[in-house]
This record gives structure tokens, C-alpha cells and sequence, in this order.
């Protein structure tokens, strides 16, 4: 049995942040509903296409184990359609633009009215206040959520990453509030509104920034290389490089063969409990009882040499070399791995962090697997549907559709041209 097992999604979502919570729900096992518009879908069905005739990889990356129906939602019958899926859901989740839910008709009052047990869950850029209305893409919630002003180099412009804190992990922090809401209505019987906003999240995920902003009362940021180097701190946390975020200083250093490979290097972090291996490591026993070199407080205006010294033992070296020799030291050390081989990465498809899987359309493709394992809930990742795959298989199976409602909600219009792919 899987974990959400019996619970229905009717899933408003598209692009990155909503379809991102509703795929996790439907790895869990949730019945994922994904309505979309007759004809039309999910925007990023078409989007930076890379195989003719065939759904992105935006949109199969996204949705998977998930059913598609196409609706009408404007269309009369298509509304007694929408009534009657909320009634037989347990969650609505949407992430248009504010508002766009009443002008459908169906706000959060007339949802309860239909359905008092239901949970409205949604996406918005940005919480109640004067913003509340403003349109929110990835990068505009990276900017206003705190990352990009605590990212890059200090005497650059600020930088967005290239994990989608603002979408994904949106998306994320939804999934989370859902499940919790399901939780609480198993004591209170009723459903209620979760809201995730974007620069909430991306904030969320900063805190450690915020924890620095409170520490610069107290004087400069002693583990930031900008203190070895003498440069004084200004009002703001400043952006930090490759410093690392949390109490033990970390760089991302050289490897062999840096010269013509982009991601031969290492991050390499100098924890205090094991700063003597690391002295014996890169050939530098003196330093274990040299003033000035000793305890974490002494080493931090000498970073920049610290490492730089690192450095040059660990361009002697492969990133994976590296790797094999401080491991077993219990030196905190990673490579940076490329995308081209976290997709030839053979333990990470044996544990289904990557998965491949087979499309009518495309054929096979490479997509990211549930990054959260349950030992009772094991996940199988199913491929996107195609668009309305699943019309008359949710209006007969889920809804109860006979003969003559089909034909008549087919006629009106409703529902596309309502494709019998499931129902066969």
C-alpha cells in the first residue's frame, strides 16, 4: 500500500512549483487529476521542445504518475464536471494567478460549500501584502526571497543558482502543508486554505543568510574570507563565494586536470575535529601545534592560505582521488559532479534518484526519481500522461458517468475530444 493511497488530488497546476508538489503526492501514491485546457494542456507541453510532435521534457520531467483530463472550465457543463470532481477530491491544488479561481467561480467559499472537507492548497509569488498580486517566475523569488543578494562572488552582482529554490522548493513546502492539512482533518473532519508563497520559501531555505544579517551586530563575519582579507563588512550580509554557510570554513578548490575539465574541483570543508588529518594530508604536521594555527578562532584571518595551501595538494589529484583519500579520514569533502555524470551515475539509478522511463511519444528519457525513500511506500515513476489521456476513464470511473451523461458531456464541448486512450 502506498503512503497517500486512497487520497485524490485535483490538480490545477502547471509549469514548475505546483506540478512539483502534486508529482511528489502522486509518487506517495495519491490519484493525481491533472486538468488542463481542451486542446491546449499544460503550457510547458510545448515548451523548449527538443523532439518533434513530442511533449518537453519540461512537462514529462514534472508530471509524472499523474492522470490528464481536458476541461472546459468556462463551458457550463464543464462546470457541473468541476462541481463533481471536487466532490469526489480531498485537495485542489492551483497555482495561478491571484484571483483567477474566483473569476471561475469557484473561490474558497463556494468550494467549501460543495465540499466542506476539502483542501484548497496553493501557489503565489508572494504573501498577503502589497505584492500579493505581482506575477513571480523562479528568479524573481530567488531575488526577493534573500538568495540572490547573498550569492556570487563579494565584489560581483548578485547571483541566482541553478536549483530551483524558488519553484521546486516552493513546490516542496507545499506538499509538506497538504499532507499536514490531511493530517489535521483527521481530528477536525474539515479542510482549510495551505498557502506556500514563493519568497516565503526561497527565504526558508536562506535562513542561515538571516541568521548572519543578526550576527553583524555583534562585529564582522570572522569565518567570510573577506576577514582575512581585511575588508570590512558593511549593513548587509554580503555575498560570500563558495564560503561555506554554516560554522566550518569550506572552499571549492582545484583538482587535477582543472586546466581543460570546468568541474574538475572539490569543496573541501576544514572541521575543526579533524584539522590534524588534515595537516598530515597535505603535508603540513606543523601546523597542528604552530601559534596561530592551532584552535578554529586562530585559523580564521588565515583562511585564504589555509587553503590555498589545500589547494595545492589537491591539484595533485583527481576530484575522486581526493575523495577515496579523505573519506576514510572523515574530512569533509565533495567533487563536483557534472550533470552528464550525475546521469551516468550507476548507484544513483540503482536507488531511483535517476530513473529512466519510456514515452509513447519520445521514447525512453532520463528524469529525476522521488528524492525522498519510505521503506512501506516504495515509489515507481510511471510517465507523464498525454494530454486528456484520461477523460472518459475519470468522468466514468471517478465520477460515474453513464452512457448518455458521456455523450452529452462529450457533445457539449466540455471536455476536448475527450481521447478513449485509458478507457481501451
Amino acid at each position: 500500500m502506498k503512503a497517500l493511497e486512497g487520497v485524490r488530488i485535483l490538480d490545477f497546476t502547471h509549469v514548475q512549483s505546483g506540478p512539483t508538489c502534486t508529482q511528489l503526492l502522486a509518487w506517495f501514491g495519491a490519484d493525481v487529476i491533472k486538468v488542463e485546457r481542451p486542446g491546449v494542456g499544460d503550457a510547458t507541453r510545448k515548451q523548449l521542445i527538443d523532439v518533434p510532435g513530442a511533449d518537453s521534457l519540461y512537462f514529462t520531467m514534472l508530471n509524472h504518475n499523474k492522470r490528464s483530463i481536458e476541461l472546459n472550465s468556462k463551458n457550463e457543463t464543464g462546470k457541473e464536471v468541476l462541481t463533481r470532481l471536487i466532490k469526489e477530491c480531498d485537495v485542489l491544488v492551483e497555482n495561478f494567478a491571484p484571483g483567477a479561481l474566483d473569476r471561475m467561480g469557484f473561490g474558497w467559499e463556494r468550494i467549501q460549500e460543495i465540499n466542506p472537507r476539502m483542501i484548497m492548497a496553493s501557489v503565489k509569488g508572494f504573501g498577503p501584502g502589497k505584492y500579493e498580486d505581482c506575477k513571480v517566475y523562479e528568479n524573481v523569488a530567488q531575488c526577493a526571497g534573500g538568495s540572490a543578494s547573498t550569492t556570487g562572488d563579494l565584489d560581483g552582482v548578485p547571483m541566482v543558482t541553478g536549483a530551483q529554490i524558488g519553484d521546486s522548493g516552493t513546490g516542496l513546502h507545499l506538499a509538506l502543508g497538504i499532507v499536514t492539512a490531511l493530517f489535521q482533518r483527521e481530528k477536525t473532519g474539515r479542510g482549510q486554505k495551505v498557502l506556500a508563497a514563493m519568497q516565503d520559501g526561497v527565504l526558508n531555505l536562506c535562513r542561515v543568510k538571516l541568521r548572519d544579517q543578526q550576527r553583524l551586530d555583534a562585529g564582522p563575519l570572522k569565518e567570510y574570507s573577506q576577514f582575512g582579507q581585511g575588508i570590512p563588512f558593511g549593513e548587509a550580509t554580503p555575498r560570500a563565494g563558495n564560503d561555506s554557510g554554516g560554522g566550518q570554513p569550506g572552499r571549492i578548490l582545484k583538482c587535477k586536470g582543472w586546466e581543460t575539465d570546468p568541474n574538475a574541483y572539490t569543496y573541501f570543508i576544514t572541521q575543526a575535529a579533524v584539522w590534524e588529518k588534515i595537516c598530515d594530508v597535505i603535508g603540513e604536521p606543523d601546523w597542528k601545534t604552530k601559534e596561530g594555527y592551532v584552535t578554529p578562532p586562530d585559523r580564521l584571518d588565515k583562511l585564504n592560505e589555509i587553503f590555498d595551501r589545500i589547494e595545492q595538494w589537491t591539484m595533485t589529484k583527481t576530484k575522486f582521488e581526493v575523495m577515496d583519500i579523505c573519506n576514510p579520514l572523515d574530512i569533509p569533502v565533495g567533487p563536483i559532479l557534472s550533470m552528464k555524470e550525475i546521469a551516468e551515475d550507476e548507484g544513483l539509478r540503482k536507488t531511483g534518484t535517476v530513473v529512466e522511463v519510456d514515452h509513447p511519444e519520445r521514447g525512453p528519457y532520463l528524469t529525476v526519481g522521488c528524492p525522498v525513500k519510505m521503506s512501506d511506500s516504495p515509489v515507481e515513476v510511471e510517465r507523464s500522461p498525454l494530454l486528456g489521456e484520461h477523460t472518459i476513464e475519470i468522468l466514468t470511473q471517478v465520477l460515474g458517468y453513464d452512457g448518455e451523461e458521456l455523450d452529452k458531456v462529450v457533445n457539449s464541448g466540455a471536455v476536448g475530444e475527450a481521447k478513449p486512450i485509458a478507457a481501451e
